[in-house]
C-alpha cells in the first residue's frame, strides 16, 4: 500500500506539473507571441493548436492530473499521517476547478474558433479573433494559477508524506 501511495503522489505531481507548465507556456509565450500577429494568422495558428493538442500525450497529463490526485487522496484516507490530507484535498479541488474552467470556457471557445471555418476564408477574421482571444486568455490564466497551486500543494503533500515515513 505504501508503494501505491508513493507512486500515486509522484504521478500526481508530475502530471499536474506538466499540465500547469503547458498552460503557463501559453500564458507567457504563445498568446503574447500571437498578440503581435495579424488576425488571420493568429486564428489559423490557434485552430492548428486546437487540433494538434488532442493527442494521447496531452490527454494522459490532462486527465492524469485529477485522476492521480484523486487516487492519492483515496489511498491516503485510511492511512496514518493524515497531515497529508489537507494539501491533497486542496490540490484535488484546484485540479477539478481547472478542469471546469477548461470545460466551460476554453473548450467551447476552441470549438467556436473551429466552427468559424478556415482562417483564409473568414470574411472578418478580426471579429473571430476578438470573440476568442480575450476570454480564452483570461480563462487560461485562471487554469494556470489553479494547476500551479495544485502542483505546489501536491509537492507539499509529498514532502509531508516523506517526513511521516
Amino acid at each position: 500500500m505504501e508503494t501505491a501511495r508513493t507512486a500515486s503522489l509522484i504521478a500526481a505531481v508530475v502530471t499536474t506539473g506538466l499540465v500547469s507548465g503547458l498552460f503557463w507556456g501559453f500564458a507567457v509565450a504563445v498568446m503574447p507571441a500571437l498578440r503581435g500577429a495579424g488576425d488571420r494568422p493568429a486564428v489559423e495558428v490557434m485552430q492548428r493548436v486546437n487540433v494538434s493538442i488532442l493527442n494521447g500525450w496531452f490527454l494522459a497529463g490532462y486527465l492524469g492530473a485529477p485522476l492521480f490526485t484523486g487516487l492519492a487522496l483515496v489511498l491516503h484516507l485510511p492511512a496514518d499521517g493524515r497531515e497529508v490530507l489537507p494539501p491533497l484535498i486542496a490540490a484535488f479541488v484546484a485540479s477539478v476547478l481547472a478542469l471546469i474552467v477548461t470545460g466551460r470556457v476554453n473548450i467551447p471557445l476552441n470549438n467556436a474558433l473551429e466552427q468559424a471555418g478556415p482562417a483564409d476564408g473568414l470574411a472578418d477574421p478580426a471579429a473571430v479573433r476578438r470573440a476568442f482571444e480575450g476570454p480564452w486568455v483570461r480563462a487560461n490564466v485562471w487554469r494556470t494559477l489553479l494547476c500551479t497551486a495544485a502542483t505546489g500543494l501536491l509537492a507539499w503533500a509529498l514532502v509531508l508524506y516523506g517526513q511521516s515515513r
